[in-house]
């Protein structure tokens, strides 16, 4: 029959020359002990040269958090070796199979602590697992920049920016996403020209290089097309449909809030204007046909926007820059002053925004990557600071393999 010190040494994973002497099991103290130690003469791998035939120096006793047992608090406990190699190497000590260097937790412990991170606030698994939660934001960052350190970007073609809010007023980290991949590359704080510097870093760190970066798509923002162009000298620079977008449904609202002054009828109807028609509500939609044939300047300003949208249903790079001189001409013609000058944007923008035809390439991963991190945020009800986010951002956005046990749950 098995004893039971076997079956816990079984479980821990532990290997010779470790086992399990001793367990405290205490059901006042909702506690769990458990002793692990080796016997007298054991030979360890030296930590300098790889030798498997170093023997103990002398030891230190060390305790670590472990998983719990069903309700019960694990803790482990063992004397760590420092061992004098037979070839010369400094004493050092031993790294115990269990856990990291310099780590009050198992590798258990800290797997299950990265598997709860990818859905609950770091505050819920602290209380979870009642630690403080500064612990386990050390344990997150380590793993994060350990497993960034090992991402290899050499192969990365085409990228996704955009920005998005770190805190209320105007702080923000920048995103970086692989479109190809659908990975988080880069996050860093800010939001200007010096962002798309830090990511031109990072990308040679990780054995990128800026000249083969084939494609960038950000928004319209000057100190991100003006970053590129100065760090990624051959990339194409395409303009994101969605932001291209937003600067036309802008122009419209602008148009309705200053027609409503004086026609109550346009009164809460806003979103009437914003939405794609096929997004409609019954109701929303029947609001709009009472209106869309009267003669107003919020109905011309809407028609300008749904003609813009054809833009992105032509076959080639031609026809759309055909279609875009005739919706330009239309948009400047029209006597609508916010339409006028979202014409002008756009014409200031023409070569990113017809470059779409060739990359194809939107936003929308980086889009969908950005609301994770806002829900994310949002259940934290916010966090203490940048660096925190851009933690969360990895974790969220990366799929990064940091290297620890599968079977943490069990």
């Amino acid at each position: 029959m098995m004893d039971y010190r076997t079956v816990f040494a079984s479980a821990l994973g532990l290997t010779p020359p470790w086992e399990v002497v001793n367990i405290k099991f205490s059901v006042e103290e909702h506690r769990l002990d458990i002793w692990v130690d080796f016997p007298p003469g054991s030979t360890f791998v030296c930590p300098t040269c790889g030798r498997a035939d170093a023997k103990a120096y002398d030891s230190e006793e060390k305790t670590w958090r472990h998983l719990n047992f069903f309700q019960y608090r694990t803790y482990l406990h063992a004397r760590v070796p420092r061992v004098e190699c037979p070839g010369g190497c400094t004493v050092r000590q031993v790294q115990v199979p269990w856990a990291r260097p310099r780590s009050d937790f198992t590798l258990y412990f800290e797997g299950l602590i990265m598997l709860l991170a990818q859905d609950m606030t770091v505050k819920a698994i602290a209380e979870l697992v009642g630690e403080h939660d500064t612990r386990l934001w050390r344990i997150l960052d380590h793993y994060v920049e350990q497993a960034r350190a090992k991402q290899d970007y050499s192969g990365v073609r085409r990228v996704g920016v955009d920005e998005t809010a770190a805190k209320r007023g105007h702080n923000y980290i920048s995103l970086f996403v692989d479109l190809d991949t659908s990975r988080l590359l880069f996050a860093a704080p800010g939001k200007g020209s010096e962002t798309i510097a830090a990511f031109s870093e990072d990308l040679q760190a990780h054995g990128g290089r800026p000249e083969g970066i084939e494609t960038v798509c950000c928004d319209l923002s000057p100190a991100f097309i003006a970053g590129v162009k100065s760090f990624f000298l051959r990339a194409r620079l395409v303009f994101d449909r969605f932001h291209v977008m937003k600067i036309i449904n802008a122009a419209v609202d602008e148009v309705r809030r200053d027609e409503s002054k004086e026609n109550h009828q346009l009164k809460k109807t806003r979103y009437l204007w914003l939405k794609n028609p096929s997004n409609l509500t019954a109701k929303q939609r029947k609001k709009l046909e009472s209106l869309k044939y009267q003669h107003l300047d919020t109905v011309r300003a809407y028609n300008l926007k749904l003609s813009f949208q054809d833009l992105f249903t032509q076959p080639d790079r031609a026809a759309g820059e055909d279609f875009l001189k005739r919706w330009y001409y239309w948009a400047t013609h029209s006597k609508l002053v916010p339409m006028i000058q979202a014409a002008y944007t756009i014409k200031d923008h023409w070569e990113g925004i017809l470059n779409w035809f060739e990359s194809r390439v939107s936003n929308g991963i980086l889009e969908g990557i950005n609301s994770l991190i806002q829900a994310a945020k949002a259940r934290a009800r916010g966090y203490r600071n940048v660096k925190t986010l851009i933690t969360m951002a990895y974790i969220i956005g990366s799929r990064l393999d940091y290297g620890l046990p599968k079977n943490c749950l069990c």
